[in-house]
């Protein structure tokens, strides 16, 4: 592959990583996903209708992932959630701190750019506030504070660090093998559980779950065997096209935050370049406003007033600092993450299911002492 040939195929995963964000957010905006009012229906009314479309996607998810992988049309050694480091304190904290501020901030990440699209501009604040908390949790003062605190209380794993390698060497089979019946057994019995409600079986349900699912697929193919190349025609390194993190990618909406205002600040840098994760963010936003407009549900929202903008100001600042310490957000680590089956991202989304479930506790609270 020589240099122009490289750079066509970057501009290939670039345009489709777009397109698959827009169709994210044209469902997202759709159906209504969300991970923290799926737990706040659960916890306020009972209701599991959108818990069970998250886990039908979760579902396709880790069914779609570990057949790519058996396939060897992806290397689970390769992806963002590949590590032999078990950063278990990270995981859980982050978790816990971003599923609180998702509950003040009306939503996560993914929700978040949703939001936005449809005119809320308490999302716009929330985006500009959490995509700076991230940045300085990447690269700043928070940064700092993550690697020499948390991110030490680590223990080495087999490579790369998922429930697949750890079970391997005990069943005398490759990590492909195992994840492969690991993700029949998980990921079916995840979509079993959400269809057989009847309840749950409408067109926008089934939409959400296996649409959003079958994206989060579809950008682990794009960018771990589309998007990679064996030598780069210059450096002659092995890269995974125009990704942040130089592995392969699917859908994660935390750092993408951060990495976005970094592209629109330092624009002028000829070293700043667009990433996948870039893209993903204007995708789901523009498909989302897409949705709202040509739907007529556009609608301009504003802070309620001084207590609302401080607990979506909290909000945003702790899902910027748990989304890094995570290492992703409820789509990041909760989707993306679980389909590789890494032993992180089961642990990260409990801790973030357990934090919103904080997070709902004590707004009620607070509602209760006001009445």
């Amino acid at each position: 592959m020589d240099l122009q040939q490289f750079n066509s195929l970057q501009q290939q995963v670039l345009l489709a990583a777009f397109g698959l964000a827009f169709v994210f957010g044209l469902i997202g905006q759709r159906t209504h996903f969300c991970t923290m009012g799926a737990v706040s229906d659960i916890v306020s009314m009972g209701d599991w209708t959108r818990m069970r479309m998250w886990a039908l996607a979760g579902g396709v998810a880790v069914l779609g992932f570990q057949a790519l992988a058996y396939a060897g049309l992806i290397d689970p050694a390769r992806t963002l959630y590949a590590s032999g480091r078990f950063i278990w304190l990270s995981a859980l904290l982050g978790g816990v701190l971003f599923g609180f501020g998702m509950v003040l901030g009306s939503g996560c990440g993914s929700k978040t750019l949703i939001r936005v699209g449809g005119g809320s501009l308490k999302s716009v604040v929330v985006f500009l506030v959490m995509g700076i908390s991230a940045f300085i949790t990447l690269k700043g003062l928070t940064a700092v504070l993550r690697v020499g605190t948390v991110d030490r209380v680590a223990f080495e794993v087999p490579a790369p660090g998922t429930l697949a390698a750890l079970l391997a060497p005990l069943l005398g089979a490759t990590v492909t093998q195992v994840g492969l019946v690991i993700g029949l057994v998980l990921g079916l019995g995840l979509c079993l559980w959400a269809l057989l409600a009847r309840s749950f079986r409408s067109a926008d349900n089934l939409l959400g779950g296996l649409g959003l699912g079958a994206l989060v697929v579809a950008m682990w193919w794009l960018t771990g065997h589309l998007g990679f190349v064996p030598e780069h025609p210059e450096t002659l390194e092995e890269v995974f096209v125009a990704t942040n993190s130089g592995r392969a990618e699917s859908f994660t909406f935390v750092a993408p935050m951060a990495h976005t205002l970094d592209w629109l600040m330092f624009f002028s840098d000829k070293n700043n370049t667009l990433s996948l994760g870039i893209l993903s963010a204007a995708g789901v936003v523009l498909g989302s406003a897409a949705w709202a407009l040509g739907t007529r549900t556009f609608r301009w929202e504003g802070f309620r007033d001084a207590e609302d903008t401080a607990l979506h100001l909290i909000g945003g600042v702790l899902m910027g600092v748990g989304g890094v310490t995570a290492m992703g957000c409820t789509v990041g680590q909760g989707l993306s993450g679980l389909s590789t089956l890494s032993l992180s991202s089961f642990l990260a989304l409990g801790g973030i299911l357990g934090g919103s479930y904080l997070g709902l506790r004590w707004q009620i609270m607070r509602l209760e002492r006001s009445l």
